[in-house]
């Protein structure tokens, strides 16, 4: 079992920034991804970044160029720095890790992003 708890989440104003948090616990020598995915009211829940061991990090197309992903493999960390931010980034953001056959989530942190 992996457990994820984030932070970071909260109101800011359309071009302004948030930093989100995660940290994981538990059996956590078999993670070898771990990334954030969003979930807007009504719509399906969708990949924003994903890191992988080795470095490599995927964005989602609405997001690159502006939201960076960093993963710290030794603290089991994760974090989301989110600039730029539009009011279509509105969601709830949910850390996620993955061990081999099986993926794990946190409990989500909202954004909202409005004037």
């Amino acid at each position: 079992q992996v457990q994820l708890v984030e932070s970071g989440g909260g109101l800011v104003q359309p071009g302004g920034s948030l930093r989100l948090f995660c940290a994981a616990s538990g059996s956590i020598f078999n993670i070898y991804a771990m990334g954030w995915y969003r979930q807007a009211p009504g719509k399906q829940r969708d990949l924003v970044a994903r890191s992988v061991n080795g470095g490599t990090t995927n964005y989602a197309d609405a997001v690159k160029g502006r939201f960076t992903c960093s993963r710290n493999n030794t603290k089991n960390t994760v974090y989301l720095q989110m600039n730029s931010l539009k009011p279509e980034d509105t969601a709830v953001y949910y850390c996620y890790a993955q061990i081999p056959g099986r993926g794990f989530w946190g409990q989500g942190t909202q954004v909202t992003v409005s004037s």
